[in-house]
């Protein structure tokens, strides 16, 4: 062999070895991760499931198999080892800290250890299989419990039971699978708490990129009374009889996977709130109110992929007591169970996707949102609503649930209790039966940005008190009722807006006898009737054409025929009652309406056209834009008619 071609074969071999890897984790740092708005065309929602179910978590096979021990050499991984192996119906303890105070008994697979060692961060490393055994831990210091292909099934209690109040650092150890099962019914132990297949009276952190199966067959499947958290590897809970994952403290998930079937919650902070930032979590509840996510306190997301699956009765997907605020994250929840009479609270309870009793905030994320069940709801906030941006899809097919003529709740996509405001993002709603709203607010509500499509079987958009809509894109469509209904005043200063209403006496836009006030923007709504806008509350131009057997609407000025809008209708009407306000209606100008003919090209927001080629059909009318309220035809005021509206003549 010549010289050069050893050294050309050497590179090769040299370049073709695996570079090594460095990286750097400071679990104790807690990063809020931002989630910006990249391209992701995998989980980006574009508005066009509407009416589609949202994702559920991946299936856990139900079986357990055969657990086939995959121990790895720990060696130099761990300091301060302290050996346990479990081999059927015994194990074998490896302890080099008895003379310093670590005490180890066992009987038959049953081992107690019993620390008085507050000097060394112990690390017990348990592996092997057995069928009848346990582990259990006295103490005052913190230590480490790594697990390393360990099988253990407790026919009388818990798998592990940690009885030291301190933290407790849960390694999984890369390539291996872990399984943990305890027993229906528990031997108790007077004094102590034992609530769980993994019991910890400390708190628990969870590391590594090992798996470990749990079954919690008598209460919980993970417990502390401390806090838990989980920064990598997986967890995967097949069955919990009540929660899967249970604290006291608090929650939080920084990374990893975690997947749960409870009967229970799937994850719950009986005390204290729950922050997520990060990780892969998919939680399936069955039992009457068993929620997917359970804070006392609130709930912080920042990033991960949430998919929540609940089908009990009145279950929730996510439900915070206090405040839930969402800054990133991908969440697909699906409720499907109905709702029914609390007789305990003397109430009617119904499933919501999202539920929280303080105020909600939604800065980013992508969401959606499946409830099917009678009365179910997609968001339901008990405070004030805020959302700033984020792509939001919330689909409702359940219909109304009546208990007594005293006792109902209607299916919701978004309702608050408090003022809602949309300032961004992007929202797309769907119901689909009786009394089913879009967007509702038991006080103010107020649109000043953001792309909202809303096609709802009662009001698309309601407010108790007062409607103020100054910017963003929005689309109403509703089957039976208003489109805009505010039962108290209504403003628009900006945005642009189509509403559609159902024939008479339902309203494109409706605020009874109330202030109806138009600055700006451009609005068209569509119905069997209109409120009429307040003259002197309004400093835009505004028209209202009735007609009938038309399908499109055309206004010119009549001095040169140019365009001030064009509008094809999206539904047929016996008698058609159209409110129209834009910039382009001048004072003290002369309009001609047209209606029929056809119109292509331009671009098209839901039959609103710009820059669209129009043929002309027939005239319809003209009218001079001497009052703020023009009206041409009969007004077809009907519920919404304002004796102050001061509508103009026609000419």
């Amino acid at each position: 062999m010549k010289p050069y071609t050893f050294i050309i074969l050497l590179l090769i071999g040299l370049l073709s070895l695996p570079m090594a890897s460095c990286s750097t984790n400071d679990e104790n740092t807690f990063i809020e991760i931002e989630n910006p708005d990249e391209d992701d065309t995998e989980n980006n929602n574009n508005g066009n499931n509407t009416g589609t179910e949202a994702a559920k978590p991946e299936e856990i096979d139900p079986e357990d198999g055969d657990l086939i021990p995959n121990t790895q050499n720990v060696t130099g991984l761990f300091d301060n080892i302290v050996s346990i192996t479990y081999n059927g119906s015994t194990v074998a303890v490896e302890n080099p800290f008895q003379e310093s105070g670590i005490t180890i008994t066992t009987e038959g697979a049953h081992v107690t250890v019993t620390s008085t060692n507050t000097s060394d961060e112990v690390n017990y490393v348990l592996s092997g299989i057995t069928t009848d055994g346990s582990v259990k831990f006295y103490g005052s210091y913190k230590f480490g419990i790594v697990l390393n292909g360990v099988g253990i099934t407790n026919p009388s209690g818990a798998a592990i039971n940690n009885q030291c109040g301190k933290k407790t650092t849960v390694t999984l150890v890369d390539h291996t699978t872990n399984r943990l099962i305890d027993a229906a019914e528990y031997t108790m132990v007077t004094g102590e708490d034992q609530k769980g297949t993994f019991f910890s009276e400390g708190q628990l952190v969870f590391e590594g990129e090992g798996t470990l199966e749990v079954r919690g067959k008598y209460k919980h499947a993970i417990c502390t009374d401390d806090y838990f958290r989980i920064n990598s590897g997986t967890i995967i809970v097949k069955e919990a009889a009540s929660d899967a994952v249970h604290a006291n403290d608090y929650i939080r998930i920084d990374g990893g996977s975690l997947k749960t079937i409870s009967e229970g919650e799937g994850l719950e902070c009986e005390k204290g709130y729950v922050v997520i930032n990060g990780g892969d979590i998919q939680l399936t509840t069955t039992g009457q109110k068993g929620h997917g996510i359970k804070s006392k306190q609130y709930l912080d997301v920042y990033d991960g992929a949430i998919t929540i699956l609940v089908s009990g009765t009145a279950s929730k997907g996510i439900n915070v007591t206090e405040d839930l605020n969402i800054y990133g994250g991908t969440f697909n929840i699906t409720t499907t169970g109905n709702a029914y009479f609390d007789t305990d609270d003397n109430d009617t309870s119904s499933c919501a996707a999202m539920k929280c009793d303080g105020n909600m905030l939604i800065q980013n994320g992508r969401i959606t949102l499946y409830s099917s069940g009678s009365g179910g709801k997609g968001i339901n906030v008990g405070g004030t609503l805020t959302i700033d941006d984020g792509t939001i899809t919330v689909t409702t097919t359940g219909d109304q649930y009546v208990y007594d003529r005293n006792s109902d709740t209607a299916a919701k996509a978004i309702k608050s209790t408090g003022d809602l405001t949309v300032n961004g993002g992007k929202i797309t709603i769907s119901t689909a039966k009786t009394e089913a709203e879009g967007l509702e607010s038991k006080a103010t509500l107020t649109i000043n940005g953001g792309e909202l499509d809303i096609r709802a079987y009662d009001d698309c958009i309601n407010a108790s008190n007062h409607i103020e809509i100054t910017g963003g894109t929005i689309y109403c469509y509703s089957e039976t009722n208003d489109g805009v209904d505010s039962n108290g005043t209504l403003t628009i200063s900006g945005g642009t807006i189509v509403s559609v209403g159902a024939g008479a006496p339902e309203d494109g836009f409706d605020c009874d006898q109330n202030r109806f006030s138009i600055t700006g923007g451009v609005a068209i709504g569509i119905g069997g009737s209109t409120s009429t806008p307040t003259a002197s509350a309004c400093t835009q131009h505004s028209l209202i054409y009735k007609g009938s057997n038309f399908s499109l609407l055309r206004i010119e000025k009549t001095s040169d025929s140019s365009e001030v809008l064009t509008f094809k209708l999206p539904r047929t009407y016996n008698s058609t009652t159209v409110l129209v306000t834009t910039p382009n209606l001048a004072a003290n100008t002369g309009y001609t309406i047209y209606t029929g003919g056809s119109v292509t090209g331009g671009t098209d927001f839901h039959g609103y056209y710009t820059g669209a080629n129009y043929t002309k059909g027939s005239s319809a009318g003209i009218f001079s834009t001497s009052s703020m309220v023009s009206s041409v035809g009969t007004t077809g005021g009907g519920g919404g008619s304002n004796p102050g509206g001061n509508p103009g003549g026609r000419m």
